[in-house]
């Protein structure tokens, strides 16, 4: 094969390669919807277990398919942190995490609408069931990263701010269209903002304590927090993504639960900042 001819068949199978990139890139879901999120496959968790007495204080853990385990990471769905919301949306997201080398820890917990739950109930579930990993022989939490989506983006967020109230150190906070702010958030009117003062125990003016508590930025981040979000999301404004001390991503074209579909350009970005990570 003379010299021209292998610089060409490089060139073509470059080309080749090029184009095939490029077809995923265009092929990758955008502006996912809830319904779109609950119609991905996904393998059942290894095993669920309790971290308290409640029906509602359960994880569920799914271990990598791989020969060895990157990372473990805990995941919070989210829901306005209403009891209308389970676990089971982000199925599909923690089997993917799993099936991509991650250890997962996806917390269910008591919600706005069940006993006990809404402020501080639920919050208090999250940090116990972080805790909790000390507990599960098969978790390591040598290199350990606490996502959240949504709501549970702000629980996440809460929960690497309070970092003395967790036995656990984490390397990395991840918000998924996370609400950092809920003062600011309650302030708004669509349905998930409407659900604040719900979860709240009421307005930001006869709850101002409360309100401060529940705020991330008062505690002072998590030095390695991270916001992902979608330049779409109508139900998390990107004003929400504005948060002292963390790290700010966009996604151009991401909505709201595109950072919940593993199909997704934004899900591909998180798997890039988990490599980034770990």
């Amino acid at each position: 094969m003379t010299k021209q001819v292998q610089t060409l068949a490089l060139g073509m199978l470059i080309f080749s390669i090029s184009l095939t990139y490029a077809a995923e890139t265009n092929t990758a879901l955008k502006n996912a919807s809830f319904a779109d999120v609950l119609t991905v496959p996904y393998r059942q968790s290894d095993a669920t277990i309790s971290y308290g007495s409640d029906q509602f204080q359960f994880g569920q853990l799914w271990l990598p398919t791989t020969s060895s385990t990157r990372a473990s990471l805990v995941l919070i769905h989210g829901g306005c942190w209403l009891n209308e919301f389970d676990i089971d949306y982000s199925n599909a997201l923690s089997s993917a995490l799993a099936d991509a080398g991650y250890a997962v820890w996806s917390l269910e917990y008591r919600r706005t609408g069940d006993k006990g739950g809404a402020w501080p109930g639920t919050f208090e579930d999250i940090i116990t069931g972080i805790n909790s990993l000390n507990n599960i022989g098969e978790i390591n939490t040598e290199n350990l990263a606490i996502l959240g989506h949504s709501a549970g983006g702000h629980l996440a967020l809460l929960a690497g701010a309070r970092s003395e109230l967790l036995v656990i150190e984490p390397d990395l906070i991840v918000g998924l269209a996370a609400i950092s702010d809920v003062v600011n958030y309650a302030a708004g009117s669509n349905t998930c903002q409407t659900a604040t003062p719900l979860f709240m125990g009421g307005n930001v003016s006869d709850r101002a304590q409360e309100y401060f508590n529940a705020n991330p930025s008062n505690h002072g981040l998590h030095k390695n927090t991270v916001l992902l979000q979608g330049d779409i999301d109508e139900i998390v404004p990107l004003s929400q993504a504005t948060l002292p001390g963390a790290r700010t991503i966009i996604s151009i074209g991401a909505s709201h639960f595109d950072w919940a579909h593993p199909d997704t350009l934004a899900y591909r970005r998180l798997l890039e900042l988990l490599d980034e990570n770990f």
